[in-house]
């Protein structure tokens, strides 16, 4: 799987790409392979019989640095998280909890692995839980990379996390508390600052809170920003009301699978008219803003990037499973 990545970013969309073939397979191969020296690795939630949590025991067993992430205050899963923690520890995993304020829901792993004459960093970045059972029932996406400036990222988000660096900064990862919120205030700006009739923004998520957010899409529309939103669940944002969002739409597709991804998509996010792509594990609420780590990646490969642009298309295309905000409020199933 290593050589996979090596050639190039791989993306996969569970539950339709399996989960257990690409990132349980990823870190069962990283604990095995003796050329690897660190794995890193967030659990926010996992299942009750979880194999990743072997691969992780099986790693500290073999000698490898492993650290892993727990968040004990995940909702409905604390007990279970105390119980892999204990598991964790007493493997030899070196466990942290996470920092005083913040709760660690970004889905991330890194790999450090000893190749010719130095290492090389090997990452993963997800919208959803390393959980094998929900991956089977939730609609979400990774990245495999290899990709040094992401892997350099990551190392960054890291060390905040286990408290060996408070000032870090980010190359490519757009991470919460940190720069999350004015990166995306920016992109979203920078739309409005595009040439007439081209500005365009297309979100994906589970939940539109934030006030500071959906004021920034209301100016975005004023200035003639189209804004088509995928919004699963509590969207706080009215959508078109004449002189306030009549340029914005939302959608909810409710379907066979739970839609948990997490994608921003900006038409000329990179400039000069440039589509820039993000995607990973916070939603637009204050508290994955401002009280959460988190942490949203781009895509560089052109390949991924229109994968990405697909799967929107697809959403917003739907006329058999979507549901449509109406300007006072109210959802209707969009007609065939």
């Amino acid at each position: 799987i290593f050589a996979a990545i090596a050639a190039g970013d791989i993306l996969v969309q569970h539950p339709y790409d399996s989960f257990v073939t690409s990132v349980e397979e990823f870190i069962r191969q990283a604990a095995n392979d003796p050329k690897v020296l660190t794995i890193k690795l967030t659990l926010y939630r996992t299942s009750g019989d979880s194999p990743i949590v072997g691969s992780l025991i099986h790693a500290a067993e073999e000698g490898k640095q492993v650290v892993a992430l727990v968040e004990l205050k995940a909702r409905f899963d604390e007990e279970r998280n105390i119980e892999w923690a204990r598991r964790l520890e007493q493997a030899g995993v070196h466990v942290v909890y996470g920092l005083v304020g913040l709760k660690t829901h970004t889905k991330t792993c890194l790999v450090v692995r000893e190749e010719g004459d130095g290492v090389r960093r090997y990452c993963h970045i997800g919208t959803g839980n390393y959980n094998s059972r929900t991956a089977r029932l939730y609609e979400d996406i990774g990245l495999l990379t290899a990709e040094h400036s992401i892997g350099s990222d990551l190392s960054q988000l890291f060390n905040y996390l286990t408290g060996y660096a408070r000032d870090v900064h980010y190359r490519e990862l757009l991470c919460a508390p940190h720069t999350l919120r004015a990166g995306l205030t920016e992109l979203i700006r920078r739309e409005r600052r595009a040439p007439s009739g081209t500005g365009h923004i297309v979100m994906k998520m589970n939940s539109l809170v934030d006030a500071d957010m959906i004021d920034e899409l209301y100016e975005a529309s004023a200035d003639g920003v189209r804004v088509e939103l995928l919004v699963r669940g509590i969207c706080c944002l009215r959508a078109a009301v004449p002189g306030l969002s009549e340029n914005i739409t939302v959608r909810s597709v409710v379907g066979r699978y739970l839609e948990h991804s997490r994608i921003y998509r900006f038409a000329n996010g990179g400039g000069l008219g440039d589509p820039v792509t993000y995607f990973g594990s916070a939603d637009l609420m204050p508290r994955n803003l401002d009280r959460r780590v988190e942490a949203l990646v781009p895509i560089n490969d052109p390949a991924l990037e229109r994968r990405l642009t697909e799967i929107l298309d697809v959403n917003l295309a739907d006329d058999a499973l979507a549901w449509s905000l109406g300007p006072e409020g109210t959802w209707s199933r969009v007609e065939r």
